[in-house]
């Protein structure tokens, strides 16, 4: 596989990355009217007279957008051509263009018309679906070469439904986490993990439902992961993907929760806001990417039972009988 390829690919999601990472900022800073209701050019002028912080971080933010968009349409056709051949090659790179468009038409949508929170909320959570088909897609790419190769699984049962229903499940903290911001609730409580705000009991308005919403959503998301870990320590370390990868989970869930503790213990710290988008990107990716494990070994369980088959009809078919001629 060309070097070139390799190279662009990362840049590419790296790229991506960086738009999950702009929207949280756009989101957090409050500049989404940053260049007014003008879109794509910013208050009606290709250079803007006045310049302020919210527009420079709103026109940085669609600069990158477009500019990464144009990136995954050369990754595209380059991997297209190069590894089309591969079965989840074309469904990836499919997935990933249209969910760049879906999310930058929600976008645009937003800065023309407006939009309600709730409908917003679910952009962050479509702009991580477009880039984990892109960090999967890099993935596909190095394999390759075998240097990033995914072995021959056979997932049980239990890790196969463990792994579906945590990734769908991380669309909900996802989309409570963005909510949380779109609302403005990130520090309506000043207690932390309980809202108690000097008295005892539950949630008083609605902006603190939705961070405790948030934050019993992450909750559950940390418990289940740590106890797929242990499942993936003590049954897989023969599959250093599977172990590792889970490890690793635990890690970044483990660094999410955290983030969001010293959101509140710092108040609003931005870069911890960012940090806390970032780790829950990377981990969105891995529970991407054993999607696509669980997946292969659904094909490879099928493969052998067929094979299998195949041997038994072989072993019982009856042999040729004896004629003898008097």
């Amino acid at each position: 596989m060309h070097r070139s390829l390799k190279w662009f690919s990362v840049l590419t999601t790296i790229g991506m990355l960086f738009i999950l990472l702009g929207g949280a900022l756009v989101t957090k800073t409050e500049s989404g009217m940053g260049c007014g209701r003008s879109w794509p050019l910013c208050n009606g002028q290709l250079i803007p007279d006045e310049i302020t912080i919210e527009l420079i971080i709103e026109l940085a933010h669609r600069m990158v957008s477009g500019s990464v968009g144009i990136m995954l349409i050369i990754l595209s056709v380059m991997t297209w051509r190069a590894i089309g051949h591969i079965r989840e090659t074309k469904f990836l790179i499919i997935t990933s263009l249209l969910f760049l468009i879906l999310q930058g038409l929600i976008g645009a949508a937003a800065v023309i018309w407006g939009q309600s929170d709730f409908i917003l909320a679910a952009h962050f959570g479509i702009s991580l679906v477009s880039f984990s088909t892109v960090f999967l897609l890099t993935l596909l790419i190095f394999e390759v070469d075998k240097k990033f190769k995914a072995e021959k699984l056979i997932l049980d049962k239990r890790m196969k439904k463990h792994i579906i229903g945590v990734s769908l499940y991380s669309f909900i903290v996802v989309y409570t986490g963005a909510l949380v911001r779109h609302v403005n609730a990130s520090l309506v409580c000043r207690d932390w993990p309980l809202c108690l705000n000097d008295q005892p009991g539950l949630p008083t308005n609605m902006y603190e439902w939705v961070q405790m919403g948030h934050r019993a959503a992450a909750g559950f998301i940390f418990v289940w992961i740590a106890y797929i870990t242990f499942l993936a320590i003590k049954h897989y370390r023969h599959e250093k993907i599977i172990y590792w990868g889970w490890i690793i989970s635990f890690i970044l869930v483990s660094l999410q929760v955290t983030a969001g503790a010293f959101i509140v213990f710092l108040r609003g710290n931005l870069y911890i806001a960012l940090a806390h988008a970032f780790f829950i990107s990377c981990l969105f990716g891995m529970l991407s990417y054993f999607i696509l494990l669980a997946y292969r070994s659904n094909l490879n369980v099928t493969a052998l039972q067929i094979k299998k088959n195949q041997t038994a009809d072989e072993n019982q078919s009856p042999t040729s009988p004896i004629i003898t001629v008097k």
